[in-house]
């Protein structure tokens, strides 16, 4: 990968939309997810294969993935456990990501699974992507700090990272998934995953709960990492969160990675134009904290 170009891919359609109050239909979803790409957007999570009962939201997700399976860009779907991966396969789904967490109560309270149980899973459906010619992407999710358990250890996440690598995964994705990182966390653990991993293989996921998504950004950039997630509009947010504030934002990652140099591929009026349709959606007045700016500047 260029190192000077940042890689973004938006997960608004998946986990920025999956635990709003109001159902937006598959329709809708592809027509947003079409915007990203039509602004440029590299990647995007563009669905989950859970149960309908379990997340409602997230019902249509083979209908998502089979209308989009011949897109260049790189999209990806959650999957959960087999039944999950089987139905993304047969969808035509190109990229799947695994979510375990990196503590045994996240764990049992996200997916009703344990520590162990979870990784071995994941490390199974990671295997049978690699069999399957499909990429697989492994998160480990609450990678800083659990909202049960509280300060992860380093040393979990790395030997996570090491467990998945070994089983096939092809990228890692690690996600503050509360927002609870700050600069000086993010750069000592991207430090060590750095000095033993491939920077090219990890990647980042930042929320924005404490106003730290830019700033944990901007630092794992430091560290050699060109690959983020972000949602447009800050969509999202973990539900065992306080506060939650939502995701790091997509229109603000990109500002913020224009002003340093670096390209993206992405138009920052059509990303702008897109927030504001993800808002209308759901029926909310959302955006980046750099949307008014980014507007008065467009309009000069």
């Amino acid at each position: 990968m260029d190192d000077n170009f940042i890689f973004v891919n938006d997960v608004g359609p998946r986990d920025g939309l999956q635990n709003q109050t109001i159902d937006v239909s598959p329709e809708t979803r592809v027509k947003l997810i079409e915007k990203l790409l039509d602004a440029g957007v590299p990647g995007v999570e563009v669905a989950s294969f859970v149960s309908p009962k379990a997340v409602p939201r997230m019902a249509g997700a083979g209908d998502i993935v089979s209308e989009l399976k011949d897109s260049p860009a790189a999209l990806s779907a959650l999957v959960p456990n087999l039944k999950g991966y089987e139905m993304a396969r047969v969808s035509g789904a190109k990229i799947i990501s695994v979510v375990p967490s990196a503590t045994e109560t996240m764990n049992r309270k996200n997916i009703n699974m344990g520590y162990e149980d979870i990784l071995a899973l994941s490390c199974d459906l990671m295997r049978r992507a690699k069999d399957d010619g499909i990429k697989g992407q492994a998160y480990v999710s609450v990678a800083f700090e659990c909202p049960f358990e509280g300060q992860v250890s380093q040393d979990r996440v790395m030997e996570m990272t090491e467990t998945l690598l070994e089983a096939g995964a092809q990228e890692i994705i690690i996600a503050d998934t509360i927002g609870a990182a700050n600069p000086a966390q993010v750069k000592s653990l991207f430090d060590r995953l750095t000095a033993s991993f491939d920077k090219e293989i990890l990647a980042t996921h930042f929320h924005d709960t404490r106003a730290m998504g830019l700033a944990n950004a901007y630092a794992a950039i430091e560290c050699g990492i060109r690959k983020f997630d972000a949602s447009i509009g800050g969509l999202g947010g973990c539900p065992f969160a306080p506060g939650a504030a939502g995701n790091l934002a997509t229109e603000d990652l990109v500002s913020m990675a224009h002003q340093m140099g670096f390209e993206t591929g992405i138009d920052e009026k059509a990303l702008l134009e897109t927030s504001h349709f993800a808002g209308e959606i759901i029926g909310q007045q959302i955006g980046g904290r750099m949307a008014g700016w980014m507007t008065y500047q467009m309009s000069k």
